[in-house]
């Protein structure tokens, strides 16, 4: 992976492992220097000691839920935008977080394209 300024780094929060490692080998192919955390408490401290340009986090977390660590980085860190993933459907979504706390909602399973379009457009939003 390249440092420059056209990678942007990248935090993938989701306990099934085979996806996110998958992903972050994916995502190192276009340009996005990506690490992932199986659950809330190891993203919070991540979170801590690495400034992310974009988190992407699954609903369905063990220990803090996906919702619960959106809504602690939306008050620690406005300015990470966060895309929301989940494999349970869109009313899931809509009657636990609150649109305005998450840049977008991709639904797995999805295309690796997909997602990098939809953090570019989440990054680019956010630097406005």
């Amino acid at each position: 992976m390249n440092n420059d300024a056209n990678t942007y780094k990248v935090l993938l929060v989701d306990d099934e492992e085979e996806l996110v490692s998958t992903l972050v080998e994916r995502l190192g192919y276009r340009n996005f220097a990506a690490e992932y955390a199986l659950n809330a408490t190891t993203a919070l401290d991540m979170l801590r000691k690495t400034a992310y340009d974009v988190v992407v986090v699954d609903l369905k977390l063990p220990g803090i839920s996906g919702n619960e660590l959106v809504q602690i980085i939306r008050k620690a860190y406005p300015n990470i935008p966060v895309i929301l993933m989940t494999g349970h459907g869109n009313d899931k979504f809509h009657d636990s977080a609150a649109p305005e706390d998450v840049s977008s909602l991709i639904q797995k399973p999805f295309d690796v394209s997909q997602l990098v379009t939809m953090m570019k457009k989440a990054i680019a939003e956010h630097e406005h």
